[in-house]
């Protein structure tokens, strides 16, 4: 039976069951653990987490490698013992978005980003030294290229 929820950005919403993500341990600074992934632009990349506790908590993410090549996630040992996970074989990485104005000002947090598998997904550090808080998303050309 689909799961029906209110946005207050996409009005009324219905999802399979398959598609909710049960976050156990929360994500940083925010309330609720059960979300569900939205694409309401299909083919764009851009996703939005929708918290199914909250209608107004609709975050954007990505997938990091679509817009940075050299992505790597390293997840410390910490980490890996408090979610369970091993490797990251089967799982999805997505990380959130920070929208603003202008648009080529978007930054996305390649810090914290978000594994899910099986329905089950934790926001962990990523402990790679080149994983920055705000990531630009888009580049302009030097001048005269």
């Amino acid at each position: 039976m689909p799961v029906m929820f209110q946005s207050s950005r996409f009005g009324a919403l219905e999802v399979a069951p398959e598609e909710v993500i049960e976050f156990p341990l929360g994500l940083i600074g925010l309330r609720g653990t059960t979300y569900a992934l939205i694409d309401r632009n299909p083919g764009t990349g851009f996703l939005w987490l929708h918290a199914l506790e909250d209608r107004s908590l609709a975050l954007p993410v990505v997938r990091p490698e679509q817009f940075f090549a050299s992505f790597c996630l390293r997840i410390s040992d910490e980490d890996r013992v408090q979610t369970g996970i091993e490797h990251l074989r089967g799982a999805s990485c997505y990380v959130t978005v920070r929208a603003s104005s202008p648009p080529l000002r978007l930054t996305a947090n390649l810090r914290a980003p978000l594994v899910i598998r099986d329905q089950t997904g934790f926001q962990v550090i990523n402990t790679d030294d080149s994983a920055p808080l705000k990531a630009p998303l888009f580049t302009l050309p030097p001048i005269g290229s």
